[in-house]
């Protein structure tokens, strides 16, 4: 059982703790502080007591870390005038008045973002208005309206979605064909 002054960095000594494996800590306060000190339990029993069981949970946060950070924007949350960075995934679920900068942008079907956006590659199912520049690829799915000053690298248009505005195509504009007239 997990004592209360064990969270606070007091210990009581324990004649049986082997000496030779410190514990584990989370944190280190700064020398000569009295900072808060977050200390994994030795108490028999415990998982991370081994050495292999200490490999596991560093090789559990190295892969936690590798995924990228991710922010979520959930149903009925409405997230207005910021900007985001550092984030490499950013999921729209509410609503989202913003500037970013980000590798992967996906709007579900009843989310909404306002805005300007530089990304690797977006997936638009609900609604996109604003500058939007995609340096890789832009999803528009059957559900998906993007609209404004939209620059990409491929575009790919599921029947159904709808882009408007000024498109272009790795800075060259986009035109629709011209009607010959024979003369």
């Amino acid at each position: 059982m997990l004592r209360s002054e064990t969270l606070f960095g007091k210990r009581e000594p324990n004649p049986s703790a082997n000496t030779s494996n410190p514990p584990l800590s989370a944190t280190t306060p700064p020398s000569g502080g009295a900072g808060v000190k977050s200390t994994l339990s030795s108490a028999a029993g415990s998982s991370l007591s081994s050495p292999s069981a200490a490999k596991d949970a560093a090789a559990n946060t190295a892969s936690t870390n590798a995924m990228g950070s991710k922010l979520i924007v959930g149903p009925n949350i409405k997230l207005k005038g910021v900007e985001i960075t550092d984030c490499d995934t950013l999921v729209v679920e509410g609503c989202v008045e913003a500037t970013m900068d980000s590798r992967v942008m996906q709007i579900a079907e009843i989310g909404a973002f306002k805005g300007s956006a530089e990304i690797d590659i977006a997936e638009i199912r609900g609604a996109f208005d604003g500058d939007l520049v995609v340096r890789e690829k832009l999803v528009i799915y059957a559900t998906g309206k993007v609209s404004g000053k939209i620059r990409y690298g491929k575009l790919v248009i599921e029947e159904g979605g709808q882009i408007m505005g000024d498109v272009q195509v790795n800075g060259a504009a986009v035109t629709a064909p011209r009607a010959l007239n024979a003369a």
